[in-house]
């Protein structure tokens, strides 16, 4: 029994609550429950008011206490549930929505609720049945259906999904969230046009949803339409302009188009953002800053959200195999860089020491390149249509030893493959160049270049530090035989030619200001870039005469069909200019390869320092500068010296030939070496640690 006393406090505390005044409620409830820690009513209202405050662990806890008392008490663990899902414990939260069912199995919200906790503890799968239910219980219901087609959308049957989403909008028209998510389907099933259509149909019903702006943009952004995507960015940040990953897509977007308006402003906004640990889609924070903990800030909050760690699939095994099982895992097996880069690697693998499994989520292509990849793999396992915990499952089921992503923070990502913890050894390598910011990858696979011992403290993974390069490249990539002349090229037929054929959105304004001081220093000399949009064109001319140099000594390389004719035509510029702070990678092994001399500017992060690693693996390290006064200074020097100019091109085609970095078998070799000092640590039980691999003779 409460004494007079006690019931004051009591009348006192539900006085609180009702008035809103509910720390005071809090507190009366506390003190009411130091006397009587078994009182149910104290400890359920207590639960109502950490959930009023958001205090949702806190409400969970109680509710946990409550339910322990009236474990009977259908409204204790519906509110249980609800705590435990607004805390993010989504798998608990499920396990008492399970209890509600039991209690009430038609409890409409309680299956909602439930399908939803398990959509988010990444069951898809379990969510779908329960949204079946709900279907079959109430098939008029729209919210239902976009339900049900999240969870096909989640487990890849994006078709299936269009169709929920199709039905949802049919039974309510206005319904403006079903009609932005038949738009996400639409542009996964690369129908951008009908994409488009979808979001705006979602803003004409409801103008302020920034979600649609946004994913409009990143459409028109995917597709080369820079300007209407910095519109719709805009349209979105007027809603939310907090939103800094808008922010930073609209940046690259801008990037995109070489327009540089407000630079330094937008900048600093964004060094900012990622300060504050606000989501930067990290591509765009590698050319915003050169900060290796700004980078790492920026992969941990975007890793976080989007690819949030999940229930382990492998739980600590040893597997004791014939061979190492090595899956690479991607999205870019087709006319893709990477594909280019890593084709001879898989080739060279060692069959009798290796089982190597192509693991490819990205588009099907029947021709080219992905013909020879489906040939250098052991087994080539194509699972578009999986879902992530479907991918992750395969992996585990084929008792996976080293899952190696190739895709990091590409568009194309899948890294909830990994977050699930399917493989007891996960490696970063390749699709990002820098840490991924998940505890769930060991290691990333670099060289002592790009990733000196002094940046470790700086990433999630430990470091693999192969001894050259750690780039692979194919020493059977073709070239054309033919190289057409520079009046067909539209280059002067005498004069330096500086090649800056990076992307337009590592270009900024920093490295155009020397490019056009080397232009105006040496006369006939002209800059040779890429076209990839002519609004970027128009923009770089237009700021090359704002500096002083004449519009048409800028020469834009068209597009060709064959990657084999864009190599052969770089064999006519005498040098290759680097960007900073994000260099030339795959562009500059290409250069490379033929005969195009590379300077480039070490940088202070791992995409900055990408050209000095295979500069230096050819044995070129005299192109690679510390300073970008020393950098201008020595492309002057180059161009003003037709004889050094011709010895480096002369040393380099040497070089070609006897230096590690086009010795492919060789960095077969050595990333093998990597995998097998990991798998060891591995079959000893010991935790990765960082690790360097001793080069081998060369195979030639």
């Amino acid at each position: 029994m409460m004494t007079n006393k006690d019931m004051v406090e009591l009348q006192a505390a539900i006085a609180h609550q009702r008035a809103g005044r509910l720390s005071d409620a809090a507190k009366a409830y506390s003190r009411l429950l130091k006397k009587k820690p078994d009182n149910f009513g104290c400890i359920y209202s207590l639960a109502m008011v950490y959930a009023q405050q958001q205090k949702f662990g806190a409400a969970a806890e109680m509710f946990g206490r409550a339910a322990q008392i009236r474990p009977d008490m259908l409204d204790v663990h519906y509110n249980l549930a609800v705590a435990l899902s607004m805390a993010g414990n989504y798998e608990t939260a499920a396990l008492s929505y399970e209890k509600v069912l039991q209690l009430d199995p038609r409890h409409a919200n309680a299956r909602s609720n439930y399908a939803t906790a398990l959509l988010h503890a990444g069951r898809p799968a379990d969510a779908l049945r329960q949204y079946d239910e709900l279907i079959a219980q109430a098939p008029a219901s729209a919210e239902a259906y976009i339900n049900r087609g999240t969870a096909r959308h989640a487990l890849k049957r994006v078709k299936e999904a269009l169709a929920d989403y199709e039905r949802a909008i049919a039974l309510k028209p206005d319904f403006a969230e079903a009609h932005l998510n038949r738009g996400n389907a639409l542009a996964e099933l690369r129908r951008s046009d009908e994409a488009l259509a979808s979001y705006q149909k979602a803003i004409a019903l409801q103008p302020d949803f920034a979600d649609a702006y946004n994913n409009m943009a990143n459409i028109h952004s995917n597709i080369g339409r820079y300007e209407e995507a910095i519109a719709a960015y805009d349209k979105g940040l007027a809603l939310q302009p907090e939103d800094s990953e808008a922010r930073s897509m609209r940046y690259s977007a801008k990037m995109h188009l070489c327009d540089w308006s407000n630079f330094e402003i937008e900048r600093e906004r964004l060094l900012a953002a990622i300060a504050r640990g606000t989501v930067v889609n990290p591509f765009v924070a590698l050319a915003v800053s050169s900060s290796v903990e700004d980078h790492l800030r920026c992969a941990k909050k975007f890793s976080q959200l989007r690819f949030p760690a999940a229930a382990p699939l492998w739980r600590g095994e040893i597997y004791r195999h014939d061979r190492i099982r090595l899956a690479y895992v991607s999205g870019d097996f087709r006319e893709h860089p990477i594909a280019y880069l890593t084709a001879g690697m898989f080739e060279h693998h060692d069959r009798t020491r290796f089982d190597v499994t192509a693991v490819s989520f990205g588009p099907q292509q029947e021709r080219g390149i992905r013909q020879r990849l489906q040939g250098a793999f052991e087994h080539f396992v194509d699972v578009r249509a999986k879902s992530d915990a479907e991918i992750g499952a395969l992996l585990r089921e084929r008792e996976i030893d080293i899952a190696v992503d190739l895709v990091g923070f590409l568009e194309s990502a899948r890294t909830n493959v990994f977050a699930s913890r399917p493989a007891p050894i996960q490696v970063n390598y390749i699709g990002f160049p820098g840490t991924l910011g998940a505890d769930y990858f060991d290691y990333v696979i670099a060289d002592p270049t790009v990733l000196p011992l002094e940046h470790v403290a700086s990433y999630t993974e430990k470091a693999a530090w192969l001894p050259d390069a750690y780039l692979p490249t194919d020493a059977t990539r073709a070239v054309a035989e033919v190289t057409p002349t520079r009046g067909e090229l539209g280059l002067p037929e005498k004069g330096f030619v500086f090649c800056a054929f990076n992307l337009s959105y590592k270009i900024n304004p920093a490295m155009f200001d020397i490019w056009m001081r080397l232009l105006r220093e040496i006369e006939g000399s002209v800059l040779w870039l890429r076209e990839y949009n002519t609004i970027a064109s128009r923009n770089l001319r237009a700021e090359a005469e704002r500096r002083g140099v004449a519009a048409e000594r800028l020469i834009f390389a068209p597009r060709v069909p064959l990657a084999a004719d864009h190599l052969a035509r770089q064999r006519q510029a005498d040098l290759f200019l680097d960007t900073l702070p994000y260099n030339a990678h795959t562009t500059a092994t290409e250069a490379l390869w033929v005969g195009l001399p590379v300077l480039t500017c070490l940088g202070s992060s791992f995409a900055g320092r990408v050209a000095a690693s295979v500069d230096r693996a050819v044995g070129m390290a005299e192109l690679v500068t510390t300073s970008l006064a020393e950098y201008e200074a020595l492309a002057l020097k180059i161009a003003k010296d037709p004889a050094l100019c011709a010895e480096l091109k002369q040393k380099l085609a040497r070089n070609r030939q006897t230096h590690p970095l086009f010795d492919t078998a060789g960095f077969t070799r050595h990333i093998e070496a990597a995998y097998a000092t990991m798998w060891q640590a591995y079959q000893d039980g010991r935790p990765p640690a960082s690790f360097a691999v001793q080069r081998e003779a060369q195979a030639r």
